[in-house]
């Protein structure tokens, strides 16, 4: 049996998106191996999704794209 300590940063979401309702987060928590992240969205149910590094660079630059 191995334990891990996994680097994890937490926010508040309801001081960054208008949607969000009073104690709603966002937490991001980084794999093991390093090579990706979960996501964990809390509004009226739990939401995670996994991104890899690679996936989440993409996201970042067609995010960026819409944006200009």
């Amino acid at each position: 049996m191995k334990t891990y300590t996994r680097k994890t940063v937490f926010a508040d979401l309801k001081k960054h998106c208008a949607f969000a309702k009073e104690h709603d987060f966002i937490e991001v928590t980084e794999w093991i191996n390093g090579e990706g992240f979960d996501v964990t969205i809390d509004s009226t149910n739990k939401e995670t999704f996994s991104l890899t590094n690679g996936q989440y660079k993409l996201l970042k630059k067609l995010v960026k794209k819409l944006n200009e």
